[in-house]
């Protein structure tokens, strides 16, 4: 079984940089700058697929990767990620283990994270794929590419709403009839290194949290809006009142939808 890591950076100096994540085996990477190119590196124990674009945001360079890698599986990578020793094989054993898996979440250590999300392996549903980050995501290419799910390029860093990607994407799965499989293996760590994207609390944040989860079902949109304003509460009360922080998010949800659809 063939493994790619789907890295999404930008200005890079060159394809290199995959090695200080400890990037082993098979990469594709997408480096968003002012250049187009276009490159493949043979060495002896890995291929690196070394694409420069003058394209723009997160989402637009995943669907490019994806478009553009070979492997079997593909792993999603971000540039601030340290895999484990051995993580190709951690990876593709857990698909052998799960032929019926489309995509398999993995658990990347970090400062908020010290603990898998779940303890034990379980299937992935609609609301535990809510805590799942983007690096964690494997996923069999084939699989992905016969149901036409691709990223939403209307969010992620770059975009006009700047987070959510990620559930967005799983979400397009889990209705699409993908097989979600949860496996608490550590098969990465994350550098200790400022948010590229999240600036606290401000209005910008609400506003793309309710685009995102009008995204990922504009049914029940309302309620995902309603329990992370209770949820989320003790950590943005320094910042925004609830009360606000609901109309931000349901502002975002109306302008989504204007957006997209053209009504509200």
């Amino acid at each position: 079984m063939k493994l790619q890591v789907l890295l999404s950076a930008m200005f890079l100096d060159g394809y290199e940089y995959i090695s200080s994540l400890h990037i082993s085996g098979n990469c594709l990477v997408v480096n968003q700058c002012d250049r187009e190119a276009y490159d493949d590196i043979i060495e002896e124990t890995r291929t690196v697929r070394y694409i420069e674009t003058t394209e723009r945001g997160l989402s637009k360079s995943r669907n490019m990767a994806i478009q553009n890698a070979d492997a079997e599986v593909c792993i999603l990578c971000d540039n601030d990620v340290e895999y484990v020793e051995g993580y190709e094989q951690l990876i593709c054993d857990a698909f052998e283990r799960h032929p019926e898996a489309d995509i398999i979440v993995f658990y990347i250590k970090r400062k908020e994270k010290p603990q898998p999300n779940y303890p034990t392996e379980r299937s992935m549903d609609y609301l535990s794929v809510l805590k799942i980050f983007s690096p964690e995501i494997a996923f069999r290419r084939e699989a992905l590419l016969k149901a036409g799910i691709q990223f939403d390029e209307m969010f992620g860093a770059g975009a006009r709403y700047y987070m959510g990607e990620e559930n967005i994407f799983l979400y397009d799965c889990l209705r699409a009839g993908l097989k979600i499989q949860y496996m608490p293996v550590q098969i990465a760590g994350l550098k200790e290194t400022e948010s590229t994207w999240f600036r606290g609390y401000e209005d910008r944040f609400f506003l793309s949290r309710g685009a995102n989860y009008c995204a990922m079902s504009k049914r029940y949109s309302l309620l995902l809006i309603l329990q992370f304003a209770v949820r989320k509460r003790h950590e943005y009360h320094k910042d925004q009142k609830m009360l606000r922080a609901i109309k931000l998010m349901l502002h975002g949800r109306r302008e989504y939808l204007m957006e997209r659809y053209g009504r509200d």
